[in-house]
């Protein structure tokens, strides 16, 4: 690349990021949206007794709290490619980053159609952030994907099981109660807003000319397998999230203590999210990967099973352990099985929008199974079939193939 084509390239900012001061704050500003885009949902799973019991909603409407946000992420997801190419990435972004933190200052009105009008506000948001921030890094750190992808899916984790880990405390602790304790949450929302406000300058309407027609991603069958294993591992991941804690507090564990177990869960998922994805990236397909992601799963589930109280931590390190990996795994799919970063963008909205879509069910039908058995035991047996069905479409999604190409 000459002179001339690497300065248009740094003031447009297309191509690889560039080195130094500019790299820097992209990095800075992925990491920060990252921390966004789990922890204002992680953090009600906890809090859903203590939310139920001060608004008098039923299980199903609890579970509606975290059905909501999957809703607005399968609306939102297809649109995103599409306003990116007309505002930008940079821009597009921003606007996510501005919802969810508008999303977040709703939820403290004490109203429950604030509640949930925030609650599906900060979904759209985060939406945004799910489908382009991989398509970003692809665009923007084409040789180091797996790395870049792994401090992405880390840092999401990592605040995501903080803030399932410390809700029920902050709670108990705050004068506002549990709506103080999610405003807090706010305070990255902020961050990131303020950390990515030096990428506006930046458009890379260079992108646009990767795009010649209609995306084939609807009509290819790798996508859709793609799309059923985005959406088979969000189901269990935001059932667990949802429910777990409620699980265990059924069981006799008190409200902090089965908080403390979704966390457990969440921290055992942050090495996973952080290697997976390099793995993936050396690896010449992902069927091995995704293997073991479906070990983890059936170990974990059968282990709560059990209904033994001691079992319940060695039950979550494995399921941490596998929704990790699951998630590294289909973030990457979307980065492996497409040419350039515009049809990951369009793989990341198909996937995401009919992937949660599909994940929606799964908050919502753990708390309607339980209303009309009383138990937790049939929602268990259901994710237990989940997982064999995540390994069915996942070894189709694993094989080395581009979407077009030798299907």
């Amino acid at each position: 690349m000459n002179n001339t084509t690497t300065q248009a390239n740094q003031r447009t900012g297309s191509g690889p990021a560039a080195n130094g001061m500019k790299a820097a704050l992209l990095l800075v500003g992925i990491i920060l949206i990252a921390t966004t885009l789990r922890s204002p949902i992680t953090a009600v799973g906890p809090l859903i007794e203590t939310i139920r019991s001060d608004t008098g909603m039923s299980h199903t409407l609890a579970g509606l709290l975290t059905t909501f946000p999957l809703l607005a992420f399968a609306l939102m997801s297809p649109l995103a490619p599409r306003i990116s190419r007309r505002w930008g990435m940079e821009r597009t972004l921003f606007f996510g980053i501005c919802a969810v933190t508008a999303g977040i200052l709703l939820r403290f009105i004490p109203s429950l159609a604030a509640l949930f009008g925030g609650t599906i506000l900060l979904g759209l948001g985060i939406a945004l952030g799910n489908v382009l921030l991989p398509s970003l890094i692809k665009r923007d750190f084409p040789l180091r994907t797996g790395v870049m992808t792994g401090i992405y899916s880390v840092s999401m984790n990592i605040f995501a099981a903080i803030a399932s880990g410390i809700s029920v405390p902050m709670a108990g602790q705050l004068h506002s109660g549990w709506r103080g304790s999610l405003l807090t949450w706010g305070i990255l929302a902020v961050l990131s807003v303020l950390a990515w406000l030096p990428q506006l300058k930046y458009r890379h309407d260079a992108m646009q000319a990767q795009v010649s027609g209609k995306s084939s991603v609807w009509t290819s069958k790798i996508a859709w397998q793609v799309t059923i294993v985005m959406g088979l591992q969000s189901f269990v991941f935001y059932s667990i999230v949802a429910w777990l804690p409620e699980i265990l507090t059924e069981r006799g564990m008190s409200p902090s203590a089965s908080g403390w177990m979704l966390s457990l869960m969440q921290v055992f998922s942050v090495p996973v999210t952080f290697i997976v994805p390099i793995l993936a990236a050396r690896f010449k397909n992902q069927r091995l990967l995704v293997f073991l992601t479906f070990l983890c799963f059936m170990l974990g589930f059968t282990l709560l099973l059990t209904g033994v109280s001691a079992l319940v931590p060695v039950a979550v390190i494995p399921i941490g352990m596998g929704t990790g990996a699951a998630f590294g795994l289909v973030t990457m799919f979307f980065v492996l099985r497409t040419r350039h970063s515009q049809q990951a963008a369009e793989l990341s909205g198909m996937a995401q929008s009919i992937g949660y879509l599909l994940a929606a069910v799964g908050p919502l039908l753990f708390g309607l199974v339980h209303d009309l058995t009383g138990s937790w035991t049939a929602a268990m047996v259901l994710l237990l079939v989940v997982g064999m069905v995540y390994m069915l479409a996942g070894w189709g999604a694993g094989a080395n193939r581009f979407i077009g190409e030798n299907e």
